[in-house]
């Protein structure tokens, strides 16, 4: 529990009202009961603040005085706020240091780390202070993991990859498979090309549960300071993706493909191999990335949704475009002619 004074001595904003209320957890506006803050993040919501039954809101300028019978905080940002208040009422579970008996562990660890049962880490894996790796984690030979960084149960991390410091990785997620590398010979058959390259990961990074991230062939895969990746995103190899950009699910990025910092790419997105995407690039979701963007901006490739019927319809027409382009072009030499018969 805080009080509004103490949440605004540490996060800022603007207090209006009763400092002294104390609040217990953040809330929806319609949820939000006695004891609760709530927050207002979008004007068209306006009508839900007056109703709501929160003890306290926040809110951002403009909503400021839209409520006068309540405390509130007010601030230019009240989702980051709401974020940040969200954070110091559930702050993650504080490590237990100890190796867990039923674990396996052939590296020297600090004494502040949490191994826990089922656990694997291999020998000559360097691991920082307030490490926590969860049960029936693997964690191969040579490999690195930052101080505080926190691995859910079940994360396989391959010999040789490097994860920075404060990251979290999700249940399932692999960091460090090969690559799909393969040469096709005369007759079909496949060799395999030997993936030789490491998987590098920044400070602060987040991995969501069954995202796979493959070592690079020859060079190494980085994921760069601050990115966030959602659940079950594909990143093959060679792949570099900027600080601060943020991946939802379900994305597959093709091999050697650079994606710069404080990008966003929407879920379902695919990104075809050894493309460019400049910073600060929004990418809408289920689009196909087939070619380099070097200008910021918002890229979208996806149909709108529309009845069945309807599409049907209209990809007739499409199937028909390059019939009814000749007939424009016709049209048009047609006209040119008779203008040239008949000037002015």
């Amino acid at each position: 529990m805080f009080r509004l004074d103490e949440l605004v001595a540490r996060l800022g904003g603007e207090l209006v009202g009763d400092g002294a209320l104390v609040v217990r957890r953040v809330a929806t506006l319609d949820q939000a009961g006695e004891g609760d803050l709530a927050f207002l993040a979008n004007p068209k919501y306006l009508s839900r603040l007056k109703t709501s039954t929160a003890a306290a809101v926040i809110v951002g300028q403009k909503s400021r005085d839209a409520v006068t019978d309540r405390p509130r905080i007010v601030t230019e940002d009240p989702y980051l706020y709401y974020a940040r208040v969200a954070s110091l009422f559930n702050p993650p579970p504080a490590a237990v240091p100890g190796v867990h008996p039923l674990a396996s562990v052939s590296s020297t660890v600090p004494t502040s780390v949490q191994i826990d049962a089922g656990a694997v880490v291999e020998a000559d894996v360097q691991i920082g202070e307030g490490v926590v790796i969860g049960a029936g984690c693997s964690v191969g030979r040579g490999s690195s993991i930052g101080a505080g960084t926190r691995l859910a149960p079940r994360v396989v991390v391959y010999p040789g990859s490097v994860i920075g410091a404060n990251c979290i990785l999700q249940s399932g997620a692999v960091i460090g498979s090969d690559g799909f590398g393969f040469a096709r010979e005369k007759d079909g058959r496949w060799v395999k090309i030997p993936q030789m390259g490491r998987v590098v990961i920044g400070d602060d990074v987040e991995i969501g549960a069954n995202t796979t991230i493959d070592r690079g062939a020859l060079d190494d895969t980085v994921i760069g300071r601050g990115a966030k990746l959602d659940n079950q995103i594909q990143i093959a190899h060679n792949v570099q993706i900027g600080e601060d950009t943020a991946i939802a699910g379900c994305v597959g990025i093709a091999g050697s493909t650079t994606i710069g910092a404080r990008c966003m790419i929407a879920g379902g997105v695919g990104i075809s191999g050894h493309l460019t995407i400049t910073d600060d690039v929004v990418v809408s979701a289920a689009t196909v990335v087939v070619k380099s963007i070097h200008k910021p901006g918002v890229y979208t490739s996806t149909l709108p949704l529309q009845p069945h019927a309807d599409w049907v319809k209209n990809f007739s027409h499409l199937r028909h475009l390059d019939a009814l382009a000749e007939r424009i072009r016709a049209l048009e030499q047609d006209v040119q002619r008779l203008s040239d018969k008949n000037p002015g």
